[in-house]
C-alpha cells in the first residue's frame, strides 16, 4: 500500500489474524430493492455520528506536507464542511500522531506531517483553529492522541535534536522498524500524560481520544525489549503480561483524572481493536477466532475499562463485514452491547468506511449497502449509541457511495451526540 497510515496499521495487524479474504467474503443475505430504506426504527435525537480525521503520514489532512498555512486551513475546513453535509456531529482530530504536536506545545516538537520537517513552526495553530471552526459549525471536536508511538522509523537520529526521545534515549524501544516510548517506565507515563494534557489545558476540546495503539501490535520473531523496566518495576506482578496491563490501566486512569481536574465535563474515550479476547481464551470473550486479542497482545484490558467506568465512551473498531467467519460484525456488536450494559461507559461502533468499494477487501465490501446494514443491525441494541467512521477523506469523497447510503438510510435529520 506504500503509505503508513492507520488503515495500513490496521491491515498489518489484521494480517496476523486467522482471517482470510475468502472468509471475509461471506455475502449478506440478499434484500429486495429499497429494503434498507423502509421500516426503520428511528433512534433518539442524541447519537454519536463521528469521523476520524487522521494526520499521520498525511492520511486525511494535510493532503501533503509543506503546504502554506492558508491552504492547510482551507483543506481542514473543507473536511469539517463535509462532516456537516453528512449530518455528522463529532470530529476526532489526530493532534499527536508520533510524539509530536499540532499545537504550540512546550513539551514536544511541531509535527512533521505539517511542514515536512519535525519542529518547524507551520505559521498557525491547527488545533486551536480546528476547535474554533468545528464549534462554529456546530460540531464537537475530540483531540486524538497516540500515547506511546514515537516514529514510523527506528532511527533516533532522524528526530529533531530537541526531541524528548533523543534527550532520554533510555525511554525508547526499537520494535518492528519503529520507535516507541516504553509504557513500563513511570517517568514516561508521567511525561506523555503531561504532554497530552497540555492541549486540554489550552483549548476547550470536547473530548480526549486514544485509538488502538498501546503496546505495539505483535511482530513475528521480535520481542518488545522492556526486560530492564520489568525487573525494576514489575516485582509485584505474577507475570510480565499482568505488569504490562497494569501499566496501560494506570495510563487510562491517570489520564481520566487529569482531564477531570483540568477541564471538567471534557469526555475521555478510546477506540480499541475490536476483539478483547476470543471465547477460546476466556469464556467471557467473543465467539471469534481473531489472531490478535487486545488483552493478550496489546495489553489493553478494554472490557475492564468499560465495566469499571474508567472512560466515558468506547469505540471498538469493528472493521469486519457481516458474515466474516473469524470476526463477524453481527457477533461483535451484541458482545460489546453486553459489555456496556449497566455501565456508565457509552458504546459507539467504529466503522470501516475506507473498505467500502475496495475490491481487495472481499465481496461484502463491494456492496455499497454493507455499511448501512451495519447501522441497521446495531439499531437492535440500545447500548449502541452511535457510530464513528474511518476516515475523513472517505467521508468527503465517498467514491463507492456507501456514506451517502448511510446518510439517506439513517441520518435524515441532524442529531446531537449523547452526553
Amino acid at each position: 500500500m506504500g503509505r503508513v497510515t492507520r488503515r495500513a496499521f490496521t491491515v498489518a495487524a489484521l494480517s496476523t489474524l486467522t482471517i482470510t479474504q475468502a472468509a471475509a467474503a461471506a455475502p449478506a443475505a440478499p434484500q429486495p430493492p429499497g429494503a434498507l430504506r423502509t421500516g426503520r426504527s428511528r433512534r433518539a435525537a442524541a447519537e454519536m455520528r463521528g469521523m476520524w480525521l487522521a494526520t499521520v503520514d498525511n492520511r486525511d489532512w494535510p493532503s501533503r506536507t509543506g503546504l502554506g498555512a492558508a491552504r492547510q486551513r482551507a483543506e481542514l475546513t473543507a473536511l469539517l464542511d463535509a462532516a456537516v453535509r453528512r449530518r455528522l456531529n463529532t470530529v476526532f482530530l489526530q493532534v499527536r500522531p508520533t510524539a509530536d504536536a499540532l499545537w504550540p506545545s512546550p513539551y514536544e516538537p511541531w509535527s512533521q506531517w505539517l511542514t515536512g520537517t519535525q519542529g518547524r513552526n507551520p505559521g498557525w495553530d491547527p488545533l486551536g483553529t480546528a476547535v474554533g471552526e468545528a464549534h462554529a459549525r456546530g460540531l464537537k471536536l475530540h483531540a486524538w492522541f497516540n500515547p506511546y508511538r514515537v516514529a514510523l522509523h527506528d532511527d533516533p537520529s532522524r528526530l529533531v535534536a530537541s526531541h524528548p526521545a533523543r534527550r532520554h534515549p533510555d525511554w525508547v524501544v526499537r520494535y518492528g522498524g519503529k520507535l516507541y516510548y516504553n509504557p513500563g517506565l513511570p517517568e514516561v507515563r508521567a511525561f506523555v500524560r503531561k504532554a497530552m494534557l497540555d492541549a486540554v489545558r489550552r483549548y476547550p476540546v470536547d473530548g480526549v481520544h486514544f485509538d488502538d495503539y498501546f503496546y505495539p501490535y505483535p511482530v513475528a520473531g521480535q520481542s518488545f525489549d522492556d526486560a530492564a523496566a520489568y525487573d525494576r518495576h514489575g516485582g509485584a506482578f505474577a507475570s510480565r503480561a499482568a505488569w504490562r496491563r497494569d501499566n496501560i490501566d494506570r495510563l487510562v486512569r491517570e489520564t481520566a483524572e487529569g482531564i477531570r481536574r483540568l477541564r471538567p465535563g471534557t469526555e475521555f474515550g478510546i477506540s480499541p481493536f475490536g476483539v478483547w479476547r476470543n471465547a477460546s481464551s476466556d469464556p467471557r470473550g467473543s465467539d471469534t477466532r481473531a489472531g490478535v486479542e487486545t488483552y493478550d497482545d496489546l495489553y489493553a484490558d478494554t472490557r475492564t475499562w468499560v465495566r469499571k467506568g474508567w472512560i466515558d465512551y468506547i469505540v471498538p473498531q469493528l472493521y469486519w463485514a457481516i458474515g466474516t467467519a473469524a470476526a463477524d460484525y453481527a457477533t461483535l456488536v451484541p458482545w460489546w452491547a453486553r459489555v456496556a450494559r449497566g455501565s456508565r461507559t457509552r458504546l459507539y461502533v467504529g466503522e470501516a468506511l475506507y473498505k467500502a468499494g475496495d475490491a481487495a477487501q472481499g465481496k461484502a465490501w463491494r456492496d455499497p449497502d454493507e455499511l448501512s446494514r451495519h447501522l441497521a443491525l446495531a439499531e437492535k441494541y440500545p447500548e449502541v449509541r452511535g457510530h464513528v467512521f474511518f476516515a475523513a477523506k472517505d467521508v468527503a469523497a465517498d467514491p463507492s457511495g456507501a456514506m451517502a447510503r448511510v446518510v439517506a438510510d439513517h441520518y435524515r435529520q441532524p442529531a446531537s451526540p449523547p452526553r
